[in-house]
C-alpha cells in the first residue's frame, strides 16, 4: 500500500531536473529509502553497543553457565 507525500522544492531545481529526464518521484523515493534504512542502522547500533555494555559487566563464566544450563534443559 502506497500513500502520497508532497514537499517544496525550488522550481529551478525542478526545471533543472526535468532538462535532464530526471524522475524525480523516483529519486524522492529512494533518497527517502536510503534514510529510513541509515536511521534504522543507526538505531540498531546504538542498541548493539548498549547491549554491549551491558554484557561487559557480566562475568565471563556465568555467560557460560547459562549457555551450558540452557543447552541441557532444550
Amino acid at each position: 500500500m502506497s500513500i502520497t507525500v508532497s514537499a517544496k522544492v525550488e522550481r529551478g531545481v525542478v526545471e533543472r531536473a526535468k532538462k535532464y529526464g530526471i524522475n524525480i518521484s523516483e529519486v524522492m523515493r529512494e533518497a527517502l529509502k536510503r534514510e529510513v534504512e541509515r536511521r534504522e542502522r543507526e538505531y540498531l547500533l546504538k542498541r548493539l553497543r548498549k547491549a554491549g555494555e551491558i554484557l561487559e559487566k557480566i562475568p565471563p563464566g556465568e555467560i557460560v553457565e547459562v549457555v551450558r544450563r540452557s543447552r541441557d534443559e532444550g
